[in-house]
């Protein structure tokens, strides 16, 4: 056999079809060579003869059946093997395409493992039978007598790893096999050549004969077959056997070359396992999850029953991979799953739809409880701890169900109404369940309404900043103001904050809009400064996430730039909890611009997890104690003693204290009696549109009897 690469002609007047079979070739190793039409292919053979050839039967000019019948008429070229690719998909055009000599058939979009398979065993075969004319005097010697021509040719045979037969059509014995043949079937050389192919196969020496004489009278054509041999242990072997007859002075050897399909089997179980099965678990993944689920909606259907989509997360599952490490998570998951199906009876289905999500199908026998009943027994298996790599791990499950067909019909809807369920779950504090309602699918929709307006109005500019003042205790002046985000939704009029500014966060819109605050406050104090208002500051409210996904720094540093104003006319305020994301780049951030002269605030101190004395890592200038506080710090002990402790901490570390949310003059006194610098609140003026706000300032008088009534009026978020 030759060493050469084999050459490939592919015949195909379509570029796109060219380039396909060549791109799929490619990675055997193969070379290719194209031709256009009929009459270029016999051109191309003619200088140089292709090893093999995908010929196209549609073709303008001179189709393929023509080119064939050209090629094997001729003997210099009759013996290269020929593949006819076709989107023909009838008997007539498969016979006219035998009759003009092709050897084998594919069907166009051609099959990329069908390809290879059929080039590979065409050139073995050819290689073979062009061993066998070359060589017919060592075939007739191997009948009578082993010469070393004989060993040499074993040597060939051996050397490849599927197993071959030559059968004598006279004798109808095996006049040689190989070493991989004789591994195969368990039995010796010498065995086999006393044995006749029936007697190792399911058929008999009679029908044999038969197939080999329709071999022999087709021309050489090529016989692919699955077919069945006997071991001489009398076990069963599937095998896939290519056949060829080759003309042998006055004999007929037949070539058959056998390829175990035992490899071919287990690897397309592996490959239907990965495509179907979680990698992690084994439990069905996503794609064999919704046929299951498919195929149980059908019968239920079909018998009028009811049956339950569960559907589970792991409560706070990143912790675990965060702090224990995904090689504990990747455990833990695979240990949750198989304590989910002990949760379930025969019949019902679970499934890892990706991460630490999970879902299960429960068949309802008449039980309207039994979904709950499954429920409850997953809180339970939960109770034990996970042991893990010498870790113990304890986590908990939120649960949602969903009900066919009370809730929906389409399987894609019952999952998604099931996933909502699990989300108010969560909400409700983890480790429980909820069942999917009417009212939780409208809150959903109107969510998502809401999410695709925000984006509408990120787009249109439909946000506008309203002014809250800020009071200068001792003296009574407005010194300062807070922006405060406003959205001018369109048919809806002005939005309240606590309605979209925690979307506009979940989102990450928060980054975009706070950036627009930025610039528009900054925008604002210049125009004050060349104007009868003159230098005031203005206050911005900074998200976590404008510090982790957007550029803090950049944005400040740019309005202040652009709207030529001194940097301590700018105030950032920003929550304990955005100050502890990221902590090393946020107090980074918050150095480079308080250098600058930014002013920094915490919002709303006294709610979250941080002390006075871990603020003094951060370049901080003033507290506003939450309103929480100030609401009863006339009348609850505890709240006065916790505002006048952040005052006088405060005080201690040289910052200024700013009350918010004041609304009566007895807060007020308090807030004198105890030396707060500023106060800000309906007491003294709501948020203010930009048009009432320059009155305001340009008079410079607020009613300190109360511009609202705090009682009728929603205090700012």
């Amino acid at each position: 056999m030759s060493s050469t690469t084999p050459t490939i002609l592919i015949v195909d007047d379509e570029i796109q079809n060219r380039k396909l079979l060549e791109a799929l070739l490619r990675p055997e190793g193969y070379f290719t060579r194209c031709a256009a039409s009929g009459e270029e292919a016999l051109a191309s053979i003619a200088e140089h003869a292709p090893d093999l050839i995908l010929l196209d039967i549609m073709m303008p000019g001179m189709d393929g059946f023509e080119v064939a019948v050209i090629l094997k008429a001729n003997p210099a070229t009759s013996n290269i093997p020929i593949i006819m690719v076709t989107a023909l998909d009838d008997r007539s055009a498969r016979l006219a395409g035998l009759n003009a000599g092709a050897e084998e058939f594919l069907s166009k979009p051609v099959d990329r493992a069908e390809l290879w398979l059929r080039v590979r065993n065409l050139l073995r075969l050819k290689a073979f039978g062009d061993f066998l004319q070359n060589h017919s005097l060592i075939l007739e010697q191997e009948v009578q007598a082993r010469t070393a021509d004989l060993q040499r040719f074993r040597s060939a045979m051996d050397a490849t790893a599927d197993a071959i037969f030559l059968v004598s059509r006279n004798t109808m014995r095996f006049v040689e096999i190989n070493a991989t043949a004789c591994s195969m079937l368990g039995y010796t050389r010498q065995e086999l050549l006393d044995a006749t192919p029936a007697e190792i196969g399911e058929v008999s020496l009679e029908a044999l004969e038969t197939t080999y004489d329709s071999i022999i009278a087709g021309q050489d054509i090529n016989v692919l077959v699955d077919t069945t041999i006997r071991r001489k242990d009398g076990s069963y072997l599937q095998v896939e056997v290519h056949q060829q007859a080759q003309k042998s002075e006055n004999d007929w050897v037949m070539v058959g070359v056998a390829r175990d399909l035992t490899e071919r089997k287990e690897s397309a179980q592996r490959l239907h396992q990965l495509a179907h099965y979680d990698v992690l678990t084994g439990l069905p993944n996503r794609t064999l999850f919704y046929e299951a689920l498919k195929n149980a909606l059908i019968q239920a259907t079909d018998s009028n029953g009811q049956l339950a989509v569960l559907f589970v997360d792991l409560d706070l599952f990143k912790n675990v991979n965060d702090t224990l490490g995904h090689a504990i998570g990747d455990e833990l998951l695979n240990q949750f799953g198989n304590r989910l199906v002990q949760c379930m009876r025969t019949g019902d289905t679970v499934g890892r739809l990706g991460g630490d999500e999970f879902a299960l199908i429960l068949v309802m026998q008449n039980e309207p409880f039994y979904p709950t009943l499954v429920a409850n027994k997953i809180r339970e298996v939960l109770r034990e701890s996970f042991e893990i790599q010498g870790q113990e791990v304890t986590v908990s499950a939120s649960m949602g169900i969903t009900i066919y067909p009370d809730d929906a019909t389409a399987h894609e809807t019952l999952i998604k109404y099931a996933d909502t369920a699990m989300y108010r779950a969560k909400q409700a504090g983890r480790d429980t369940y909820r069942f999917f309602t009417a009212q939780m699918n409208a809150e959903v929709l109107a969510r998502h309404d809401l999410e695709v307006a925000l984006h509408k109005a990120v787009e249109n500019k439909e946000f506008v900043l309203h002014y809250q003042p800020k009071v200068h205790l001792k003296s009574g002046r407005i010194v300062g103001l807070e922006a405060l985000l406003r959205w001018q939704r369109p048919g809806h009029g002005l939005v309240p904050p606590y309605l979209f500014i925690p979307v506009l966060e979940e989102t990450g819109l928060i980054v975009r809009v706070g950036s627009w605050a930025i610039t528009t406050a900054c925008q604002q104090i210049g125009q004050w400064l060349h104007a009868a208002i003159g230098p005031m500051q203005i206050s911005v409210n900074v998200a976590g996430r404008q510090f982790i996904e957007g550029d803090l720094e950049g944005d400040v540093i740019k309005a202040l730039l652009d709207h030529d104003i001194p940097a301590n006319l700018l105030e950032l305020e920003l929550t304990e909890g955005s100050l502890m994301v990221n902590t090393k780049r946020t107090i980074t951030i918050l150095q480079n611009l308080k250098t600058r002269g930014v002013q920094i605030s915490i919002d709303d101190f006294g709610t979250g997890y941080s002390s006075l004395a871990y603020l003094r890592r951060f370049p901080i200038d003033k507290l506003k104690i939450d309103i929480a506080f100030i609401r009863e710090v006339t009348t609850n002990p505890d709240d006065a003693a916790i505002a006048l402790a952040i005052i006088r901490m405060a005080h201690s570390l040289k910052l200024e204290v700013i009350a918010e949310g004041v609304e009566t003059e007895a807060q007020l006194t308090f807030l004198l009696r105890y030396h707060c610098d500023q106060i800000q609140g309906y007491y003294f003026s709501p948020p203010l549109p930009l048009h009432e706000l320059e009155q305001v300032l340009l008079s410079e008088t607020l009613d300190l009897a109360g511009l609202a009534d705090p009682n009728t009026k929603e205090q700012d978020e």
